[in-house]
């Protein structure tokens, strides 16, 4: 390994030009937008702005499900929001979410509209709204909810830490990868255990907990994050393996996770007006 100078921390820190990351050039210390700009505009009831990342995927596969499920209400617009380039800092997109992260939505059929951040509370609006993907057994509801908010609390320390330790920073640093990766272990085995005795998360029902952890955990056992599969040895959780799989085979999630995306050999649909940019990229696969 490398070495590298210990670091000691400043009595007050400040921004450095750059820290060497691919990410370096937005990330900054406040908040707000710095640039103006208008959000786009479809014609469908629900306008999103999100990029194909875990926590984008998590909204256009729902809404492919509430789609296939046969509510017609939650057409939707899907505008890309290209993160490496700032899109998340315009006014526009501001207006929807002042934390400027991905995904953002806005419910154009309520008066006044509805401006929508965070992903597991687009879910939570959407599957009540419509009245899908939440059991109807008040214990497996209670499973759903907590399962959707240990997933809030516990992705960050696979994405922004173990994600960004072992594939994003400058350099290989031993302690902070030790640290997440035996973080991300514990997340992987407690899922496992809890699907060697339940189908789905919340119990028999697949639910919003599902689409919430599958596009990070179950992706991750799928070999689709980080190239870390065989550094985890993803193929040691044999039920979390199942329980992937088995939601990678449902037809609204191969179509949900193709969307806003602008990489990938197996579909990208940058921007989603109708069912219709779906089939069309998808039939020539």
């Amino acid at each position: 390994m490398t070495e590298h100078k210990q670091y000691t921390p400043p009595e007050v820190w400040q921004q450095p030009e750059s820290d060497g990351n691919k990410w370096a050039s937005i990330n900054r210390p406040v908040s707000g937008a710095t640039h103006q700009k208008a959000r786009q505009t479809g014609k469908q009831p629900l306008q999103l702005y999100s990029l194909a990342t875990p926590n984008g995927q998590k909204v256009t596969i729902m809404l492919e499900e509430l789609l296939a499920a046969g509510v017609a209400e939650a057409e939707y617009d899907a505008w890309l929001v290209d993160i490496s380039s700032g899109d998340q800092f315009s006014s526009g997109f501001v207006e929807v979410n002042p934390n400027s992260k991905i995904p953002a939505m806005v419910d154009t059929t309520t008066s006044p509209q509805t401006m929508l951040f965070e992903s597991g509370s687009i879910l939570l609006y959407l599957a009540e709204k419509f009245d899908h993907f939440i059991p109807a057994s008040p214990h497996e509801k209670v499973a759903c909810m907590n399962w959707l908010f240990w997933q809030m609390g516990s992705a960050p320390y696979l994405g922004g830490g173990f994600g960004h330790f072992y594939s994003y920073a400058p350099y290989p640093m031993e302690y902070p990868i030790n640290r997440f990766t035996m973080e991300t272990k514990r997340q992987l085995d407690l899922l496992d255990k809890h699907l060697a005795s339940n189908e789905y998360m919340a119990g028999s029902s697949y639910s919003i907990a599902d689409i919430a952890i599958w596009p990070w955990y179950g992706q991750l056992v799928l070999g689709r994050l980080y190239n870390a599969a065989t550094f985890l040895q993803v193929n040691e959780y044999t039920h979390l393996q199942r329980w992937a799989k088995q939601i990678d085979a449902r037809p609204a999630v191969r179509r949900g996770r193709i969307v806003n995306r602008t990489w990938g050999d197996d579909g990208q649909v940058a921007n989603r007006h109708s069912a219709h940019d779906i089939d069309n990229v998808l039939s020539g696969l």
